[in-house]
């Protein structure tokens, strides 16, 4: 039994005057217990909106998504979400800010001192939980918001272009960072990226997308060993191939948008 299973998904946003784009077009597809699945796509192909749908934050127009396969709906509290830009309360120190979401279960103070200390020491930040967000790097930031998605123990974790903002050393060192902590706590992990060297070292399973109406062009079992070495021939066969792909997609759109 698959752990994600996205069934015929379909997402429409309106334009005005009576007008919508169809923007995720029957998407389906299932992740297993544990996985690590790599979405890859063209800028503005609709990878946000389907992890939204996935963590219960927006509706499909069509379709379902069912976890352990019982459907969830809108509102739901199963995923965790890692997000794009930077998401600290700045007036929260690092512990109150992974916090935050057993504080809105109402989980007793005990009990919060005892999963944050444990997420805290899982990441690497023991010894900043007083620290406020101004007060530690970019990358002890993004281990934070880590931390803050893992504290409440969901079934998935979802993680919208997680690295993308930090310089690359700094993103290279949080991928291997993400990796074993994935290891650690066996979490299935949705990883949206467009960052296709980062995609090959990370996942399992990479899923490319097209662009809008978005669907699922072609899959790609990562079939290389961990750990991984980021230029050996394999990761970068994986990744010609996929480049070549996503090059196709880009000059189709700029076709449609010349017609």
């Amino acid at each position: 039994m698959p752990k994600l299973s996205v069934r015929h998904v379909s997402k429409s946003f309106d334009n005005g005057e009576q007008d919508s784009t169809l923007v995720l077009d029957d998407i389906s597809f299932e992740v297993k217990d544990g996985e690590f699945l790599g979405i890859l796509g063209p800028s503005g192909c609709g990878k946000t909106t389907l992890l939204k749908i996935i963590a219960g934050l927006i509706e499909p127009d069509a379709g379902e998504i069912l976890i352990d396969d019982v459907e969830v709906k809108l509102g739901h509290s199963r995923v965790g979400y890692i997000f794009q830009q930077e998401s600290l309360l700045p007036w929260r120190t690092v512990r109150k800010n992974i916090e935050f979401g057993l504080e809105v279960k109402g989980v007793s103070e005990e009990e919060m001192r005892s999963r944050s200390d444990a997420v805290i020491a899982l990441v690497g930040m023991k010894g900043y939980e007083d620290h406020l967000p101004h007060e530690i790097s970019g990358g002890q930031a993004r281990k934070t918001e880590i931390a803050r998605s893992l504290v409440t123990s969901p079934d998935i974790l979802v993680a919208d272009e997680g690295f993308s903002n930090l310089d690359a050393q700094t993103r290279n060192h949080l991928q291997e960072e993400f990796l074993r902590v994935w290891q650690e706590t066996g979490s299935t992990i949705v990883f949206v990226s467009h960052n296709v060297d980062e995609a090959v070292f990370m996942s399992n399973r990479i899923l490319v997308m097209s662009n809008i109406p978005a669907k699922m062009l072609v899959e790609y079992d990562i079939s290389i060993s961990r750990p991984r070495r980021r230029a050996t021939s394999e990761c970068l066969t994986y990744r010609a191939q996929i480049l070549d792909i996503l090059k196709i997609e880009q000059e189709k759109a700029m076709l449609m948008q010349r017609s």
